[in-house]
């Protein structure tokens, strides 16, 4: 039962480095042609095997024309510098809000749009994909898959515990991913690769250690909250930040004093992310304060205050004080039994058969139980809207006297929304706004939605420090709907 509140994680290469772009350059616009040049590589066909599950644990591919040519073209100057000018990418933006980037052999390059999201410039970005073409045309990849040919990876909390819905098969694939981190040499070879083509292509070779810094920062930012699940984030497996920054810098200087060669490609930058899908995506529902909203499964429900919420694929994770747990999740309702028999069919762990009751829910019908296992006592809620059944899971340490009061409120909260609420949700997106007279740091700042933190987000998206100012003209990143 406790491994219901457990999340699975996925050890991958996330890579960081940052780049700019060259004028005299003339960069493809669609450079990934890996299907054709590649299909008799086995290099390919390794990447391509996994392409699908890369693309199921990061929520699916980000379909925006706009941004997808933006990343082509940063792509395209930097294959022309590589060391295999002749290697075709197939470049694919993931569906997340996590920021990362990693390679699989035979070209295939992945990017999250947070990452996209969190960059300044197109030199930021170039740092990145320059880094991740190091490790495929080093054969980092192949090196890897070698040494852990016999090692599976596998998440049992879907395949023994949840149901086998499209949100547990995303947690699963993410479970089974076969991608450990690169060795920490064949890291620092990658950045060291990844300046060169920076310098090469024209950008400005200082954006991978500006990048890293921007990166330690987010991770800074993420570590207030202590349960922030960071495993899907490029900090989490690679070399420590100060000295890839350090090894950036150093090398950079052969291109030139900092601020002096190489270009950032700002303008360009800002107006292909702008209306970026930032967060949350429709598919996954929406965090906005103590709140959860999906506005196309029609539901809703509040965690209590001093809960953080934590928007998942396959579930919603929600930690409280005194090590208080949160699951929510829904699966197909195909067999159709009452609800207290379904409590009751062995998916509970620990269950306690003699506190299984029906109940109502807003009008909805439920059930309710109780369970204990290990050092927990939970209460277990379902409640069953037309062809789905939507589960609470609330954990507390063992005789905690604060399980039935979450419980309750948990409880009392969940209904479906209105048509009018649903069709009002909208998605939060990176909006890029140009300064005006008068305008300052805290009033653009107070523009922020979906954070209690505007003005620490405000700063990092736009990579401020405290002392930095703003003036006429500049254009900055606001998140808004």
């Amino acid at each position: 039962m406790v491994a219901l509140l457990a999340t699975a994680l996925l050890s991958a290469c996330q890579s960081v480095i940052e780049q700019t772009y060259e004028p005299t350059v003339s960069p493809s616009s669609n450079p990934q042609i890996v299907d054709e040049v590649q299909k008799n590589d086995p290099r390919a066909q390794l990447g391509a095997r996994e392409h699908p599950r890369i693309v199921a644990s990061y929520g699916g591919e980000y379909k925006d024309a706009k941004t997808e040519r933006l990343v082509a073209r940063i792509a395209g100057a930097l294959t022309a510098v590589s060391e295999n000018p002749q290697q075709s990418y197939r470049i694919t933006i993931l569906n997340s809000p996590a920021i990362n980037a990693f390679a699989l052999p035979g070209g295939y390059l992945y990017v999250t749009r947070g990452l996209l999201a969190l960059a300044n410039d197109a030199s930021e970005v170039a740092a990145v994909l320059s880094h991740e073409m190091a490790h495929v045309t080093a054969n980092h990849g192949i090196e890897r898959q070698q040494r852990e040919e016999a090692e599976v990876i596998a998440s049992r909390v879907v395949s023994e515990v949840l149901s086998s819905d499209l949100a547990g098969k995303q947690a699963l694939a993410r479970g089974k991913l076969r991608l450990a981190a690169f060795s920490r040499n064949q890291e620092l070879q990658a950045d060291v690769i990844g300046v060169r083509m920076l310098g090469e292509a024209g950008y400005d070779p200082y954006a991978a250690a500006r990048f890293l810094d921007s990166m330690a920062a987010y991770s800074r930012f993420s570590a207030v909250d202590p349960e922030a699940d960071q495993s899907l984030d490029f900090l989490s497996s690679h070399p420590n930040a100060p000295q890839r920054v350090d090894l950036a810098r150093r090398h950079a200087r052969a291109f030139g004093a900092e601020g002096t060669s190489g270009d950032r490609g700002r303008d360009y930058y800002l107006a292909g992310i702008d209306g970026l899908l930032y967060g949350d995506s429709p598919q996954e529902g929406y965090v906005r304060g103590q709140t959860f909203m999906h506005g196309q499964l029609g539901i809703r429900f509040d965690v209590p205050t001093g809960f953080q919420i934590d928007n998942k694929a396959e579930a919603v994770l929600a930690t409280g004080p005194g090590d208080v747990a949160i699951r929510f999740d829904g699966i197909a309702d195909t067999a159709r039994k009452s609800l207290t028999d379904y409590i009751a069919s062995g998916w509970v762990t620990g269950l306690q058969p003699d506190t299984i009751r029906p109940t109502s829910v807003n009008g909805l019908e439920a059930a309710t139980a109780r369970a204990s296992a290990d050092r927990w006592d939970f209460d277990v809620t379902v409640v069953r809207i037309d062809n789905r059944i939507y589960r609470f899971l609330t954990a507390v340490p063992k005789g905690s006297r604060t399980l039935e009061p979450t419980a309750n409120q948990l409880r009392a909260s969940f209904r479906k929304m209105t048509p009018v609420e649903a069709q009002s949700l909208k998605p939060l997106r990176i909006r890029v706004a140009v300064v005006k007279p008068g305008e300052t740091i805290a009033t653009l700042s107070a523009r922020m939605m979906g954070t209690d933190r505007k003005l620490d987000l405000f700063r990092l998206i736009n990579a401020m420090q405290v002392t930095s100012t703003i003036k006429p003209g500049d254009r900055v990143k606001i998140i808004s709907e």
